[in-house]
Formats: structure tokens, C-alpha cells, sequence
């Protein structure tokens, strides 16, 4: 399945695959309904909050881009400091930036940010699953020594995306009533 297909269109883990096709999958699946709940939409929609959350989607979308960027990097790779455009941030003045300046980038920009990172990781995914499955361990090591499977970096991605996802599905049915588990197959 290309790339575009898996950010737009439904997308289901196998009901009978492998562990790392299976992981990858449910990754995927909530990839694609996260963008789902993010296109269409015009600057005001992505601004927009609920209740007294100042969580947005443009924010949830620049919030997973830097996820994308530095939890594959940092944990497989140990990779310390992120790219462009994470690299030129004061995260000790502005822990929040990208919460915050999500509002003035365009719904476009916000998108191929967020797209550019998942690219990035799908590709360092592929290359650990192809050189050692989801067993193999990262290069990050915690203060106690240990370091993290493959596995373990994938399930932790997923947890980000479904309670991201959760919001995202309060957030959008705000704006214009969009409800849904998947995007239309």
C-alpha cells in the first residue's frame, strides 16, 4: 500500500499477520485517522478547541510531526538533537512552541510537516524491521542501562497516536460534525 494511500484512505492491520506487520499496521491505521481528521479543513478549523483544552488540530498535527522526528531517531538511532525545523527551537524558553506556533503555519504547511516526519519514520522502521525485527534493541540506553525493543518503541508510538486521535475526533466533530472511527474506504 503506498504512502498516500495509508494517509487517506482506510486502513486496517492484518487480522492474521505477523508481530511486526501487525504493529506497523495498527501504527498506520491510526496515522491515517489522525490526517483523516485534519484535512479539509481551513486555518480557522485547525485553531479550533474544545471546552477549556487549548489543544488544536493544527497542534496535534505539529505536536506528532516532532514524535515522528525524535522518538523513532532518539531511541533506535540515539540520535540526541532533532533536524529542521526542531533544531532552531529554545525548547527551555518554549517547551510548548509547537503547540503554540502550529497556529500560525497554514493547514497545508502543518500537513507536509507532519507528512516529511512520517516519512522519516516509516523509513527508519522498515531498515530496524528488515535488519532484526521487532525484538532487536535500540541504541538509546536509560540511566539503568536498559534499552528499548523495537517492539516496545512501536507500541509506545501507538499509544501516542490513540489518545491524540481521541482528541482530534472531539475537536473535528466541533468544527463541521465530522464523526468516525476510519476514513471512507
Amino acid at each position: 500500500m503506498t504512502a498516500a494511500k495509508q494517509q487517506t484512505g482506510r486502513v486496517e492491520p492484518p487480522l492474521a499477520g505477523d508481530e511486526a506487520a501487525t504493529l506497523v499496521g495498527s501504527l498506520e491505521r491510526q496515522r491515517a485517522t489522525l490526517v483523516w481528521k485534519c484535512t479539509g479543513l481551513d486555518a480557522e478549523g485547525m485553531r479550533a478547541t474544545v471546552g477549556a483544552s487549548s489543544v488544536t488540530l493544527g497542534g496535534l498535527l505539529k505536536h506528532l510531526a516532532l514524535v515522528e522526528d525524535t522518538h523513532f531517531a532518539r531511541l533506535l538511532l540515539a540520535q540526541e538533537k532533532p533536524g529542521p525545523p526542531w533544531d532552531a527551537v529554545d525548547w527551555e524558553a518554549t517547551p510548548d512552541w509547537e503547540w503554540q506556533s502550529a497556529a500560525d503555519d497554514t493547514p497545508e504547511e502543518l500537513l507536509t510537516l507532519w507528512q516529511g516526519a512520517v516519512a522519516r519514520s516509516r523509513e527508519l522502521v522498515d531498515k530496524a524491521l528488515a535488519d532484526g525485527g521487532p525484538e532487536q534493541l535500540g541504541r538509546y540506553t536509560t540511566a539503568k542501562g536498559e534499552s528499548p525493543s523495537l517492539r516496545r518503541i512501536l507500541i509506545d508510538m501507538i499509544e501516542e497516536y490513540a489518545r491524540h486521535v481521541g482528541q482530534a475526533d472531539l475537536i473535528r466533530e466541533s468544527v463541521d460534525g465530522l464523526t468516525g472511527e476510519d476514513p471512507p474506504g
